[in-house]
């Protein structure tokens, strides 16, 4: 089958392109930069997402049967601003979108996340696909996620030919990752937010990247939460780490954080109490029944291995 990786230098990009491959499938792997070490039977393309005449090129010249579109900015670096994420996030997948539709691609695999949910105070204990996505304006992954499921649901109307798999993953864990969220996890004593439990769901990164092959190759369309069974608090998550956690009201904690930010002491607003406060939890029944995927290992022995391959 051609295949065609947006993002493929990526952390999770790489590994799909190198199990694609190795599954003997033809692979166009497509990113800013050709990486240092390419792989070996894959064809690697510079494209820039932000330009609809670049992804369009790439997308006529691989002909692929699918689109695997993982181009995101995940975690900003210093020199991000909005609009950049937006021109990556949101306008990015419109011009991936676009260039499916003009070459005829049979099938599109988007990597989502349980953030397009958003954190909101009404959130249910545990969120399935039919859920609303909603996101949150002031976190930007989260908005711009919800934003390209907007215009994934509008295509499934307009263009029901083009075949959708949508994948709302949960957090990653892996032996090498290294990440916003598991640095709360490092620092000596894990914060909490008065009456929250701030349940965290994992996906060990392994399985992620099994099942992004089974949704290239598989019989199974449709939107998939990815995550493994059960959560982990972070009353939990501080006691498996034999640390400390400290217990602060939300308005103390948003009142320090917009004092902190409007400081340039920490690069976290006031809004982040939402993301300790309300997090979207995944209920993974789908993805097991619909897709006929279980992961390998539940959210607290995703934890369990991260914390022992750190050295935790």
């Amino acid at each position: 089958m051609r295949v065609l990786v947006t993002g493929g230098n990526g952390f999770l990009g790489s590994s799909v392109v190198r199990g694609l491959a190795g599954a003997g499938h033809d692979v166009t792997s497509a990113d800013l930069a050709v990486p240092g070490t390419p792989v070996d039977g894959v064809s690697h393309v510079v494209v820039d997402v932000t330009s609809a005449p670049a992804v369009s090129a790439a997308v006529g010249a691989a002909q692929p049967e699918v689109v695997v579109h993982l181009a995101a900015i995940v975690t900003p670096g210093k020199k991000s601003n909005r609009e950049l994420e937006y021109a990556v996030d949101v306008d990015g997948t419109r011009h991936v979108l676009d260039a499916c539709l003009a070459h005829g691609v049979r099938r599109i695999v988007v990597s989502s996340s349980g953030a397009s949910y958003g954190y909101h105070a009404d959130n249910p204990a545990w969120i399935t696909e039919d859920q609303p996505v909603r996101g949150n304006e002031e976190f930007a992954y989260s908005h711009h996620k919800a934003l390209v499921e907007g215009m994934l649901a509008e295509l499934r109307s307009s263009h029901p030919e083009l075949e959708q798999v949508v994948l709302r993953i949960g957090t990653i864990l892996g032996e090498t990752v290294d990440n916003q969220i598991t640095a709360l996890f490092q620092r000596p004593r894990l914060l909490k937010i008065r009456g929250a439990e701030s349940p965290f769901v994992f996906i060990w990164d392994t399985d992620v990247v099994t099942i992004m092959e089974r949704a290239v190759t598989g019989a199974a369309t449709g939107i998939y939460n990815v995550a493994g069974d059960g959560a982990v608090t972070i009353d939990e998550i501080a006691g498996r780490l034999g640390k400390s956690v400290l217990t602060i009201p939300e308005p103390v904690l948003r009142t320090a954080l917009a004092v902190g930010k409007r400081l340039g002491l920490t690069a976290y607003g006031p809004e982040q109490t939402r993301f300790l406060q309300y997090r979207p939890v995944l209920d993974n029944r789908r993805l097991k029944e619909v897709f006929g995927y279980t992961p390998s290992r539940t959210s607290a022995e995703a934890f369990a291995d991260w914390q022992r391959s750190h050295g935790l």
